[in-house]
């Protein structure tokens, strides 16, 4: 038995003792937050269980919604919550109400690449309210997603930097695994999805021309597209360059959704140090009037997103 190898493994940087660290830098913070997060924890890994077995996705994605909202409502913290699997939000009973207002997608993409997304803010004192959801994502406290497959994988931000963490299966916890998360200034990679081409406006398609086709002498940029918004999104924070869902003529008002979709990966990205734009504002800028509002999104190297804001504003002053 190795045994310095086995006190080294005790000596590892879990998420709860991340969150707990982060914790002692708010001499108020009553512990709230850390609690809601170590349930959010053990929902990710009763679904990266889930998802190992093989279940089919269906199955997954209204075992997923119950999970989370299981594992949030026994927190205690949460008052409302927003489930991409549920048409209206689900507000908890008095008895178990906190502070923390928590929206999420249990289970989005295809059935080999299967993660959650979420973000939360905190409620004003007083009987929770739609409205309470109904805010900017500029008021968010905490964003973050998890990635499940082969290997598991939960990014977060608490609005000081985006960590990863990775789940060691031997042990059962998340280990930090990719410390302060810094996205490269530009990238070399664009991810669209270019079956929707002939739909798309102005100034996305010049935008994709120009990274096909540049003018300026710069080497064309790579086409890499998975179909799974967290998965092309995290490459992106990894790597760095550019992802794109704009309006077309198919979804005039974009096809992702605002609260736990846009919001938390614009977070992320702001936070790595990225742009996040909706080709009129700042995405977190952005008020959504109702729960499932989409909207288009385009996010990633500062950069990269400098561009396309230019050929938007262009487009504004013909």
């Amino acid at each position: 038995m190795d045994h310095a190898r086995d006190a080294h493994r005790t000596d590892l940087m879990t998420i709860t003792r991340f969150v707990l660290n982060e914790q002692t830098k708010h001499p108020a913070s009553r512990g709230d937050f850390t609690i809601l997060l170590n349930h959010i924890v053990l929902g990710c890994k009763f679904v990266c269980s889930a998802v190992n077995k093989g279940e089919e996705q269906k199955k997954l994605d209204v075992l997923s919604n119950e999970v989370f909202i299981k594992a949030l409502i026994s927190s205690g913290r949460t008052c409302i919550l927003v489930s991409e699997e549920d048409e209206e939000a689900t507000f908890v009973e008095p008895s178990r109400r906190g502070k923390y207002c928590v929206m999420f997608d249990p289970l989005d993409g295809s059935s080999n690449i299967d993660c959650d997304i979420w973000h939360l803010h905190g409620q004003d004192e007083g009987k929770p309210k739609i409205d309470d959801v109904l805010q900017p994502g500029k008021n968010m406290v905490a964003a973050g997603y998890c990635m499940y497959g082969s290997s598991c994988m939960f990014l977060l931000s608490t609005g000081t930097g985006v960590n990863g963490f990775t789940l060691d299966p031997s042990l059962g916890e998340f280990i930090l695994t990719h410390p302060n998360i810094k996205i490269p200034k530009k990238g070399k990679i664009y991810s669209v999805n270019e079956g929707n081409a002939k739909n798309w406006d102005s100034p996305t398609t010049k935008y994709v021309e120009k990274c096909k086709f540049p003018t300026d002498g710069s080497p064309a940029k790579s086409l890499r597209y998975v179909g799974s918004m967290v998965a092309d999104v995290h490459r992106t924070l990894l790597y760095g360059g550019i992802f794109l869902y704009p309006t077309d003529k198919k979804s005039p008002n974009g096809k992702l959704r605002v609260l736990y979709e846009v919001f938390p990966m614009s977070f992320l990205m702001e936070q790595a140090g990225g742009q996040a734009f909706t080709g009129k504002q700042r995405a977190l800028d952005l008020v959504p009037k109702k729960i499932h509002e989409r909207s288009p999104i385009f996010l990633g190297s500062y950069d990269d997103v400098e561009e396309i804001k230019a050929l938007y504003a262009a487009e504004e002053q013909k």
